[in-house]
């Protein structure tokens, strides 16, 4: 079965990224959110459409219950068709499964097909200029107010909020309360008065990033997904690191394929000590993958989430670097734009922050692996 659903995958990626969605290999992406924006909708419509939307979700909410290997094989096979990054991810990855784990009939018959057919985007709203990382010490507040909630607050770091109709936030609905305790997950509206969306210039020049600021913003009562923010929140970051992240693996070997490339062409390869880099970043590749084998295998996985996200980021940001002394001293010039490979360098500097810092990361695997004390709270 895994192999028929492979050829029937590949054969319609090579079927369908033609005409004018041949432009689209390779495009988007981390970075490069801005290309071809309104291309890259219609072709996540004409995904829909075709049925290759939402594959791991119930058939009842619109997916095809495809196997955790049949997930994985279209990862693979989307990356490797360079077919382009995906403008509905977050809504399909984070809030769709979300939604089916906690939310109400309601809520899924309102939102799941409307995600499903790529209909309304969505962003997340969670960290806050004094709560990145440390989730757990948002500020934005909501006060219900009749049969709807007054949100207010900011939010900042939202991926794709200049484009989204709806963002999930994570907000203090309990006055008075700390950390963990006494907050609400809400689903808002984000096309309404007292919603401002500010764009953040990244070091590549581009703005996929956001602040987003509530200003009295208002979402009707029932937008509370399940009776504790903090543990759907929770659910939500698992389903983030997910069986995604093989699509993203595909990614990363292309980078350095194509870099590997490069270090023969220019004659970077003759430098020991970048051969032995390069060797090392294959090494590397493997074991992500590996580790992502073993996670998504176990029915909770915990820490190794964290584990994943180290490794992940840290190869990619080292990579980046790796890519610069490959290039040399043309890759500290810029004539038309930036080039892939400083591009890569910029935007992987951020890798190991966005998502769940390393320092963070380390904390969670310090805390509740290795049992040591737990770092002392404001």
């Amino acid at each position: 079965m895994s192999d028929q659903f492979r050829q029937q995958l590949r054969g319609w990626l090579a079927e369908n990224l033609t005409g004018e969605f041949a432009k689209l290999r390779g495009v988007g992406g981390p970075g490069r959110e801005h290309e071809e924006f309104e291309l890259r909708l219609a072709w996540d419509r004409r995904l829909a459409r075709a049925g290759w939307t939402c594959l791991g979700w119930p058939v009842e909410h619109g997916g095809r219950q495809a196997s955790l290997a049949e997930q994985v094989i279209f990862h693979e096979e989307y990356a490797a068709a360079r077919a382009p990054a995906r403008v509905s991810h977050i809504g399909e990855e984070l809030l769709g499964p979300t939604l089916i784990a906690f939310g109400t009939k309601e809520q899924r018959d309102r939102f799941l097909p409307r995600i499903a057919a790529v209909e309304e985007l969505w962003c997340q709203g969670y960290s806050e200029p004094g709560a990145g990382s440390d989730l757990a010490a948002v500020s934005t507040t909501a006060t219900l107010d009749g049969d709807e909630w007054v949100v207010t607050g900011q939010k900042v770091w939202t991926s794709l909020a200049h484009v989204a109709d709806w963002c999930f936030v994570l907000a203090r609905t309990e006055p008075g309360s700390r950390r963990q305790r006494g907050l609400s997950y809400l689903l808002v509206p984000m096309n309404q008065p007292g919603v401002e969306v500010r764009p953040i210039r990244q070091l590549t020049g581009t703005s996929e990033f956001n602040e987003v600021f509530f200003d009295q913003a208002r979402t009707p009562a029932g937008m509370v997904v399940g009776d504790d923010g903090w543990r759907v929140a929770m659910g939500t970051l698992a389903f983030e690191r997910g069986v995604a992240t093989f699509g993203q693996q595909v990614g990363f070997r292309r980078e350095l394929d194509a870099l590997v490339g490069l270090a023969r062409r220019n004659g970077a390869m003759a430098d020991p000590v970048i051969e032995y880099r390069l060797a090392q970043a294959r090494i590397g590749l493997e074991v992500m993958r590996a580790h992502a084998i073993r996670t998504l295998s176990r029915d909770n996985p915990g820490f190794e989430a964290s584990v994943a996200k180290l490794v992940w980021a840290r190869w990619h940001r080292d990579l980046g670097e790796l890519a610069m002394d490959v290039v040399g001293a043309a890759g500290m010039t810029v004539e038309d734009g930036l080039d892939e490979w400083q591009r890569l360098f910029l935007f992987s500097r951020a890798d190991t922050i966005y998502g769940g810092s390393d320092e963070i990361q380390r904390n969670i695997i310090a805390e509740r692996v290795l049992g040591l004390p737990k770092e002392p709270r404001p």
